[in-house]
């Protein structure tokens, strides 16, 4: 790992700016170009399978229509998850949260897994989620976050060892104890939050990661308030950026 200011680059939904989001080419840019982590978003199908993307529903970043939920697997995979990007992407597939985690245990690289079930409260999911990561080994390297707080909860309930970090788009009051009171680790904010007075206070007791970081003014604003990670759709960019500043 190179030398820097300590601020991770951790790529939103992959290398997102420059790929179609949460698909493997998008993670595999990812990696390709440095980035220390990657974020992706996990739902339940119908038939009880994680897989990976953000929405709801399939209507934005597929061939398809219609909600995760009332889908199996392999109706998810028979969709294009690539030509709403570019034509050079079609035949791309939604990945399992499976295949993500066999491709990323031989890596050097941390995984943020947000849990959307902050609409759909899928039953199980924090079960399923948790018992994959154990099962490949990766309760060191991945956090879990979500909107929905309950959830974190539930998760250091059921699995102690894997950290949480609390998404939020507020403001919140010392966000620190209330970060503790959940058991969660760390704060994932916006970035009106972190460009803002609160997390310099916030930093003293707990780890915070800001997101979506995409402009270079921004960029250099916030590695220089050596916060713990950036989340970014342009990887490559934020990597050359922080070179720029610190190496």
């Amino acid at each position: 790992m190179n030398l820097h200011n300590g601020t991770l680059i951790f790529a939103h939904r992959g290398a997102s700016g420059t790929h179609p989001e949460n698909t493997m080419t998008s993670f595999e840019k990812a990696y390709e170009v440095g980035s220390e982590g990657i974020e992706l978003d996990v739902h339940l199908t119908k038939d009880g399978e994680v897989v990976v993307l953000h929405d709801e529903k399939v209507d934005r970043t597929t061939d398809g229509t219609g909600f995760v939920q009332d889908k199996t697997e392999k109706e998810m995979k028979q969709l294009d998850a690539g030509v709403w990007f570019s034509q050079k992407y079609k035949g791309e597939k939604i990945p399992t949260l499976q295949e993500v985690l066999e491709w990323i245990s031989n890596k050097s690289m941390r995984l943020n897994i947000e849990l959307k079930n902050d609409l759909i409260p899928y039953k199980g999911l924090e079960e399923k989620v948790i018992q994959m990561v154990h099962n490949y080994g990766l309760s060191d390297s991945v956090i879990l976050s979500s909107f929905n707080h309950y959830s974190l909860v539930k998760v250091n309930q059921i699995s102690g060892e894997i950290k949480t970090a609390v998404l939020t788009t507020d403001i919140l009051y010392q966000p620190w104890h209330y970060v503790k009171s959940l058991g969660a680790s760390a704060l994932h904010c916006s970035r009106s939050y972190a460009l803002s007075n609160m997390v310099a206070e916030a930093q003293k007791y707990i780890p915070v990661r800001a997101f979506t970081i995409n402009d270079e003014t921004e960029m250099k604003e916030l590695l220089a308030k050596r916060l713990s990670a950036l989340m970014t759709d342009f990887p490559e960019r934020a990597i050359k950026v922080r070179s720029s500043l610190f190496e």
